[in-house]
């Protein structure tokens, strides 16, 4: 037995777990209040209504076509696959209804085990409370939990025949689809076809050009070697102009060098003839200057001597 002076503790520590407990049975009981209220039965799906995104021109053709090739409707398919998911839906619904009633069942007999195991504490017997607490609790608790792997049961067979009912739509709507697959594996087979057939033409083309082809290849060729061969001419005689220029131009200089030597000499000649001919004029100034010297000499002594007109005949004679 415990002692009495920590029952007021005890009680402290557990009511507030109490009152926690009860404030979310209570959130969860309007909740689940709330849902049922506010649950309806869904409008059916129209079964004309497709849930395969089609043009608009080519629902009809399609329709048509795997209602031939299967024997089953397309809008059978389409309200089959709109039922399958409102039930779906449904399934759900119920599933987080009824699991939302465990889990308040399931806090509710932890709330009711804390309150009995806090009123426990203000009896006699308190081992012998609290074990009936734990018992009922676990007599509860063992219901909810059989009823728990009921509903889990449930949720997977629910699963498998969603899964089944999914595989079902699927080859359903697989068969409906093939008269366009096949339309389609057609088209592609005739446009390979033709591809092929152009390709043959194409070859067949190319193989009869073939000759006019190498006659302009060789064409070709022909006219490169002409330009190469043009190319190579005037690379050699543009050697040869350059080589002549320079030859021009060593002779040129070779005769503006003996142009300027024949003109050095020439000045050359003509600063000696000037010196030449001003020497002449010197010595010619100097001559006729002892001339007229030897004029005025001689006159002087012809006056002086005076000689007879005798002498003078036989001077003449002699």
């Amino acid at each position: 037995m415990r002692p009495a002076v920590l029952l007021p503790e005890v009680s402290r520590q557990i009511l507030p777990l109490a009152q926690s407990v009860a404030a979310i049975l209570f959130a969860l009981a309007c909740a689940g209040a709330g849902t049922t209220a506010m649950a309806h039965t869904p409008e059916p799906i129209n079964p004309g209504t497709s849930v395969v995104q089609t043009p608009l021109d080519e629902a009809g053709a399609q329709d048509d076509a795997a209602q031939t090739a299967s024997g089953v409707p397309a809008s059978q398919v389409a309200g089959v696959v709109g039922a399958s998911a409102l039930q779906a839906t449904a399934d759900a619904n119920d599933f987080t209804t009824r699991q939302k009633a465990l889990d308040a069942r399931t806090a509710e007999n932890n709330y009711l085990y804390a309150v009995k195991q806090h009123d426990c504490y203000s009896t006699f017997f308190v081992n012998h409370c609290l074990d009936k607490a734990r018992d009922a609790k676990r007599e509860v608790g063992a219901q909810i939990r059989k009823e728990q792997l009921a509903l889990d049961d449930e949720q997977r067979l629910q699963h498998a025949q969603q899964r089944d009912q999914q595989a079902a739509i699927k080859s359903a709507q697989y068969a409906s689809e093939a008269p366009q697959r096949a339309a389609n594996e057609k088209a592609s087979e005739e446009s390979f076809a033709e591809k092929q057939r152009q390709n043959a033409l194409s070859e067949a083309q190319r193989t009869a050009e073939a000759p006019q082809r190498a006659a302009n290849q060789a064409d070709y060729d022909r006219k490169q070697a002409d330009y190469q061969k043009k190319l190579a001419d005037a690379a050699a005689r543009g050697v040869q102009d350059a080589k002549e220029r320079e030859d021009k131009a060593e002779r040129f200089a070779a005769k503006q060098r003996d142009a300027a030597e024949h003109q050095t000499e020439v000045q050359s000649r003509q600063k000696e003839a000037a010196v030449k001919q001003q020497q002449r004029a010197q010595q010619e100034a100097a001559d006729q200057a002892h001339q007229e010297q030897l004029k005025q000499n001689n006159s002087s002594n012809s006056n002086r001597s005076k000689p007879g007109p005798d002498s003078n005949l036989g001077r003449r004679r002699q």
